[in-house]
């Protein structure tokens, strides 16, 4: 009876163990790899970006390339890309290296299917970072898990020599992984890209460089793929793409007494200068309520472009924000009403001032609001503004620096600030704004950026030259735009600054395209 009892029990585990076989999953074929026929490693190929690499590799069948440079700080800080190319020679190239450290790049392969065909890893060792570049401070973390792209400074520190500027990129935990280093480049060792770098739709980076008076397009490793010539006028400040690709300038005409008051527009493809905006006839030169400078009457430092009308919104810091049409005729005004008059051409320019209306949308009529002495509670006009952008909604987003506010120094403070207008009322409203709050922690008298994320529905806030106990800095800091939450924010610390400047833009890059 014993033994019987003995003999089901094994009966029943042989059962059991039978049944869990029959549930397990089927184990997946092995892989088959790809057979690597040769490869080469080639660190900064360029010589001007040391945080860069291309590897040369030949396989014996055609298979797609993934790249992933491995982050120190988990999935999160891994730059990756895939290739769309069905080849078997493949030459890769490898942005979002760390310095002074021994990479991990990891190339994958993936068959016509889709199907796995093994990989490969390189080990890539970089040399130590370069002595100019920032210590970045993390003061409040990424807070959601996203995928974030790399934060592009254009960078004004240096360590204590006459260098060109600089522009990097770094990681959301503070590592930075790329910059260009133009100090013996033939043709940019001077640079002075004033505003900063910025990202074609072609995945390139571009910017003007006012000690040559071009505009360039370099590719990630810091090579020079077009120029562009631009003859009688002298670049400062911003060039922005337009949809068209073509580029609009902020220029000096040369042989002027005044500067900084023209735009001009060059043809992409012909590189031929086809329009020139000339702000002394469609403003007045006259109008020094702001600033005592008959030469640097207006200094404008951004522009922007309407697609829907075809018109330019520029940024004149002691002027205002401008919309104008293709023919320099001035459609509103976006700044306090003291000592507008006639413009250079005749218009009268008092009637295209934008009225400001309170949160109920009620004209604000108050003498001394109107001309900027005072602030309303629903309302504050933009002061000495930069970086100016239309938003996807077609209101306008700008950092209001607040140096002079309401013609004193009183008050320090900086905002990003949205503002709604309506043509056909001539009214402007203010929608959002963000940085009263925090005084002078983010106060920023002089240059400095705002951007908004649509995807993430956030705004960069890019205080780039704050002064403190002797401590000359720049922030970028992210905020939700519905609940203002502070979503990630940094500090950028340079080993000397430019004027107390560290910065003077910031956008967010992914370096293998947009």
């Amino acid at each position: 009876m014993k033994n019987l009892k003995l003999f089901g029990l094994l009966l029943l585990l042989l059962l059991l163990c039978a049944q869990c076989k029959k549930n397990e999953s089927p184990q997946p074929a092995p892989v088959e790899a790809v057979v690597v026929l040769s490869d080469k490693v080639e660190l900064n190929p360029s010589g001007y970006s040391p945080l860069t690499a291309q590897i040369d590799i030949e396989l014996e069948e055609p298979v797609r390339v993934a790249v992933t440079v491995r982050g120190k700080n988990g999935a999160r800080s891994n730059i990756q890309h895939s290739f769309t190319e069905l080849q078997t020679q493949h030459l890769v190239p490898v942005y979002g290296l760390y310095a002074g450290t021994n990479n991990t790049v990891v190339l994958s392969f993936t068959d016509e299917d889709g199907a796995d065909r093994g990989s490969k890893s390189f080990e890539i060792e970089t040399g130590a970072l370069l002595a100019d570049l920032p210590e970045i401070t993390i003061d409040v973390p990424e807070k959601r898990e996203i995928e974030r792209d790399l934060t592009l400074v254009s960078y004004f520190g240096h360590n204590g020599e006459e260098l060109p500027q600089r522009v990097f990129a770094f990681d959301q935990f503070g590592d930075i992984r790329w910059y260009l280093n133009y100090q013996f480049h033939p043709m940019l060792s001077g640079l002075f890209y004033d505003v900063g770098v910025e990202q074609l739709a072609n995945g390139n980076l571009y910017f003007g460089d006012g000690s040559q008076d071009k505009i360039f397009e370099v590719n990630p490793f810091g090579l020079i793929e077009q120029s562009w010539d631009l003859p009688g006028y002298g670049h400062h400040h911003a060039v922005l793409e337009k949809p068209n690709g073509n580029f609009l300038v902020t220029v000096n005409k040369w042989g002027l007494q005044t500067i900084e008051d023209h735009i001009i527009e060059v043809d992409r493809q012909s590189k031929l200068i086809i329009n020139e905006w000339d702000l002394r006839e469609s403003l007045d030169p006259d109008r020094q309520t702001m600033v005592n400078n008959r030469s640097d009457w207006i200094h404008v430092n951004a522009v922007a472009f309407d697609e829907s009308d075809n018109t330019i919104i520029i940024s004149g810091r002691t002027q205002g924000v401008v919309k104008l049409t293709e023919n320099n005729e001035v459609v509103w005004i976006l700044g306090n009403h003291s000592g507008w008059d006639q413009s250079g051409n005749g218009t009268d320019l008092k009637s295209k001032l934008l009225t400001p209306v309170d949160a109920a949308g009620q004209p604000i009529n108050d003498p001394d609001v109107l001309a900027g002495t005072k602030k309303h509670p629903d309302f504050e006009w933009s002061w000495y503004q930069h970086a100016n952008k239309i938003l996807p909604n077609g209101n306008h987003l700008m950092f209001d620096n607040g140096a002079g506010r309401n013609y004193s120094n009183n008050e320090l403070y900086s905002r990003a600030v949205e503002y709604e207008i309506d043509e056909e009322n001539m009214q402007v409203r203010q929608i959002w704004a963000y940085g009263k709050a925090r005084g002078l922690e983010t106060f920023s008298g002089i240059v400095s950026d705002a951007d908004y994320l649509p995807n993430l529905n956030r705004v960069v806030f890019s205080p780039g030259a704050m002064v403190q106990d002797m401590r000359a800095f720049g922030k970028v800091v992210e905020v939700d735009y519905e609940t203002q939450e502070v979503l990630f924010e940094a500090t950028i610390t340079p080993p000397i600054s430019f004027y107390s400047i560290t910065f003077h833009r910031t956008e967010w890059v992914n370096l293998y395209g947009k």
